[in-house]
């Protein structure tokens, strides 16, 4: 038996979101809740329980579902419902922090932040435009009149 199914009262809740007019309603319960197995635990796909259904049927509902909206509908109609405690909360990556070692350079973030900057303030080169070479027969002489070696005599 696999913890943290569905419960009756859920089930009524979310059956008519995903019951198709045609369809087993048993299926579809056994599939949203090997979705939510996965979510829940954060394994990946292949893992999913065989008591769950293949785990490739379920990711292909899962990504049928997600194209056609339907977990915008279900977070709304949750949301809406009043049935979720309003103490439930949800945790993204964006509040998780890692390790101070999880940063790779040494020094952390500090150090990387300065020498972002340093890099940043460095002046940078741009050539001076070139002036046009003037073609004077002074200066070819005097050019060819200074390569030539002195001659002993």
């Amino acid at each position: 038996m696999i913890r943290g199914l569905m419960s009756n009262a859920e089930w009524e809740f979310f059956e008519p979101f995903v019951t198709p007019q045609s369809g087993r309603p048993s299926q579809r319960r056994r599939t949203l809740d090997g979705i939510f197995w996965v979510t829940r635990t954060g394994a990946p796909w292949r893992d999913l329980p065989e008591e769950l259904g293949k785990w490739n049927s379920v990711y292909q509902q899962f990504r049928r579902w997600s194209r056609s909206g339907l977990w915008d509908l279900l977070l709304d109609a949750l949301a809406g419902s009043g049935a979720a405690p309003k103490t439930v909360q949800m945790i993204d990556s964006t509040v998780i922090r890692a390790h101070h070692q999880a940063a790779g350079a040494k020094g952390g973030l500090k150090i990387r932040v300065l020498a972002a900057r340093a890099v940043a303030l460095r002046a940078k080169f741009t050539p001076a435009p070139m002036a046009k070479a003037s073609r004077l027969v002074s200066s070819s002489r005097r050019a060819k009149r200074t390569t030539q070696r002195p001659t002993m005599s």
